[in-house]
Order: C-alpha cells, then structure tokens, then sequence
C-alpha cells in the first residue's frame, strides 16, 4: 500500500492540472463568497445566518474540486498509462483506494483552506452589510461551536465530493461524461426539488448530495433544514461510498 500511495502522490502532483485546479477552487470558493457578502444588505434584525452565508462560495467550488477528481483517474484512461499502472501494481483495488486517499488529503486541505478564506471574508465584510452586532448577529467566529462545526463540514464536503468524482470517473473512464454525470448528479436534483411540492421536495433534498451535505453549513434554525448536518454529511458520504465500490468491482472485472 505505501509503494501505490507513493505512485499516486508523484502522479498527482506532477499533473499540471492539480495545482492550477486546487489554487482555483480555493479561490473560486472565496471570491464567490466575497461577491455573495459584498452585494447583500440587511436591514432587518435576525432572519439569516452569517456563517451559512459566508459559505455560499463551496456550491460553485465543487465544481473545480469535482473536475479535479475526474481529472485523476480519467488521465490515465485518456493516454492508456492506466494498463502500465495496473501492470506494475496488479492488486486494483488497492491502486483505487491509494488514488482515493491522495485525492482526499489534497481535497481536505484545500477545502479548509477555502473555508477558512470564506469565514475570514465574512467577518470581514458581512458586518458592512448590516450582520453586525447592532443588528442582532455576533461576528463570524470560529470560536463559536456551530462555525467551528460549520467550518469542519465544509472541509469534510468538498472532499467527499472529491471522492464521489473519483468513483464515478474510475466506473466511466471518460472525461466529459464524467464531469457531466458528476455535476448532473450535484446540481439537478436541487433544480428538481424546486419543481415538486413538499413532502416529496423535502424527501429529495434529504438524499440529494449536495442539499443533504450542504446542511452541514447551517449554523442557526437547524430544525428547517431537510436534514440535520452530520446525518446530511453522511448522506454524502454515502454517496461517495456507493460511487468508490461499484468504481472497485468494476475495475477489479473488466479490461483496463
């Protein structure tokens, strides 16, 4: 396991992509956020959620993560380096699970770093914005147990989300229909929610991936969420579960 991980490590890093596609979801995530906080203003007391808010930036920041994660596998395919990987390290499955775990770490750590950004933006710029303390609303803090809390789901999400691309390209092998599959998967399902009336619009957000794990950002009025954030998460997790063993049996019975 230690020789496959370090093969995936030098592979992913070397890809010209990997670091140009983790810097932009960084700073996609945050400028998103940053233009969110900078053209909203309240005049009411109460009735939002900073922190929430301050997130806004990870729903389009999955996009870039996603497209990294396909990027991963889907390479290898596209140029057949894929059949000399699994020449020198014929156990497939451990080859998937060492790209799941490089994926993963480099996901997570650009996620935090996202997050952080995002949080640093919103107590930055939101109070301007009337969420402030005359208004009813602490600062944006990580000391505050729902942020931290908060904060970690939305590290925790995009790298799930990374898993759950990774298991989709290494069952698909092709890029764009991977992409696509992956960001049909995350963004229809909330359009389709909007079309129907509870209690099915409600159900379909409960074990939609990205509304089930986006429940993680809530930190106040937990209990109009569709679902509460750590089961949301989990829901997610799930997802990128099933994704990563259907990619395993595949790859384990059919020709490279």
């Amino acid at each position: 396991m230690i020789d496959a991980l370090r093969a995936e490590w030098t592979k992913l890093r070397t890809l010209t992509s990997t670091a140009w596609l983790l810097a932009g979801a960084v700073l996609l995530t945050v400028a998103v956020s940053a233009g969110i906080a900078a053209t909203t203003h309240v005049t009411s007391d109460r009735g939002q959620d900073p922190t929430k808010l301050a997130l806004t930036g990870i729903t389009l920041g999955q996009a870039v993560v996603a497209v990294l994660a396909v990027l991963a596998v889907s390479d290898e395919y596209g140029t057949g380096m894929i059949r000399l990987t699994l020449t020198a390290m014929p156990r497939r499955v451990v080859v998937l699970a060492a790209k799941a775990a490089t994926v993963a770490g480099l996901t997570l750590l650009a996620g935090l770093l996202a997050v952080a950004g995002c949080l640093l933006v919103g107590r930055l710029m939101l109070p301007g914005a009337g969420l402030d303390p005359a208004h009813g609303y602490a600062l944006i803090s990580i000391g505050h147990g729902p942020t931290l809390r908060a904060a970690a789901c939305g590290g925790l999400y995009l790298m799930l989300i990374a898993l759950l691309a990774l298991g989709v390209a290494t069952a698909v092998r092709d890029t764009a229909v991977s992409i696509g599959a992956v960001l049909a998967l995350l963004y229809l399902p909330p359009i389709l929610a909007q079309a129907v009336t509870d209690p099915l619009r409600r159900h379909l957000e409960q074990i939609a991936p990205m509304t089930a794990g986006l429940a993680g950002q809530a930190t106040t009025d937990l209990g109009s969420l569709p679902i509460a954030p750590w089961p949301g998460l989990g829901v997610l997790g799930a997802w990128a579960a099933a994704a990563l063993l259907i990619a395993g049996l595949l790859l384990r019975h059919r020709d490279a």
